[in-house]
């Protein structure tokens, strides 16, 4: 399946116009994957970090899940301790966690996530949603970080979430992502450094990964043909640990900011899980299109917007009007 990051929100040239979507424009169908992010609920803002509305976020997802697409979410949740964003990497973890001095302030801003998660519905029914907390903390770039807490508190730290949504707030339509950041995985140890903070199985439904490493980022120093290689490495590592550990596996985050190579959606992405038939993939989410240098997936005039079509027309991909009953009870 594909997906795109805050696709129906807003695009190239556009902002909150109903019924748009870049990639729609350009093939003619919806993502069957639209990716979210709900930072700053948790403060009480009417809008996400990237000024998405919230009260037209839910209707977005009403909306996708009426048509039969699916929608993740990920929480971009500040620093609970200086109130700065999730990039600001002061201590915070051990003092949110029971007994700690902010237990109770954070407690609140699971209370804020929650009533929003309650408000995605359709008539009485939740509608399904892949969560994604807490994602690349292999890396140190967020205060849930590796560096910036130790592995045991991020632990505690993911099981008392999911604990607390789960029990005390009783949410039981969330399906919870496990995505590390490919940049700081061993790839010769690939399987042992991917579940660096795993909180077991029971706290996990789908493995995900991060992998803007792979795809031709210029600050990977490898060759064209290194990075492609490490690219299936990756993806098998995390297939065959979903195999056995009876879950799903997907690329949670992926893409270029900005796409020269025409053919990239095809060559970098499609051609290696078409020759790899072994790696189960459920699903590839490029990042948001925020303007023509940030931008992750093809809009109208792109210079990869014929190989995107050639990549939607594939019989291995799977968009929005692809998918059937989704959501029905077996």
């Amino acid at each position: 399946m594909f997906g795109h990051q805050d696709g129906d929100a807003y695009g190239v040239g556009w902002n909150a116009e109903p019924g748009r979507s870049d990639v729609k424009e350009v093939c003619g169908d919806y993502p069957a994957v639209h990716g979210w992010d709900i930072g700053r609920i948790e403060i009480k803002q009417p809008y996400n970090l990237d000024s998405v509305d919230f009260d037209k976020m839910v209707g977005w997802i009403q909306a996708n899940y009426k048509r039969g697409g699916i929608n993740t979410v990920s929480w971009h949740v500040d620093n609970p301790v200086t109130k700065k964003d999730s990039w600001d990497t002061t201590s915070a973890v051990k003092h949110i966690l029971p007994g700690g001095e902010l237990h109770l302030y954070f407690v609140g801003q699971l209370d804020l996530l929650a009533d929003f998660l309650k408000r995605c519905k359709s008539g009485k029914t939740y509608i399904p949603i892949i969560f994604r907390p807490y994602h690349e903390h292999n890396g140190n770039w967020f205060w849930w970080g590796k560096g910036n807490v130790s592995e045991s508190d991020y632990i505690k730290l993911w099981k008392f979430t999911i604990d607390y949504l789960r029990n005390e707030k009783q949410l039981h339509h969330l399906i919870y992502a496990f995505s590390p950041d490919r940049s700081r995985l061993n790839m010769d140890l690939l399987s042992s450094s991917y579940q660096y903070g795993y909180p077991g199985d029971d706290y996990v439904d789908l493995l995900g990964l991060d992998n803007y490493m792979d795809v031709g980022v210029k600050w990977n120093t490898k060759t064209t043909q290194q990075q492609r290689e490490d690219f299936v490495k990756s993806l098998k590592a995390v297939s065959d640990l979903a195999k056995e550990k009876n879950k799903v596996a997907a690329i949670t985050e992926t893409g270029l900011e900005s796409i020269t190579n025409p053919a990239w959606f095809t060559e970098v992405i499609l051609n290696p899980l078409k020759q790899n038939r072994d790696i189960k993939i459920a699903y590839v989410m490029v990042w948001r299109n925020d303007r023509p240098n940030h931008s992750y997936a093809p809009y109208p005039g792109h210079p990869a917007a014929d190989d995107f079509k050639k990549f939607f027309n594939d019989e291995r991909t799977v968009f929005e009007s692809d998918l059937k009953d989704v959501y029905k009870s077996k």
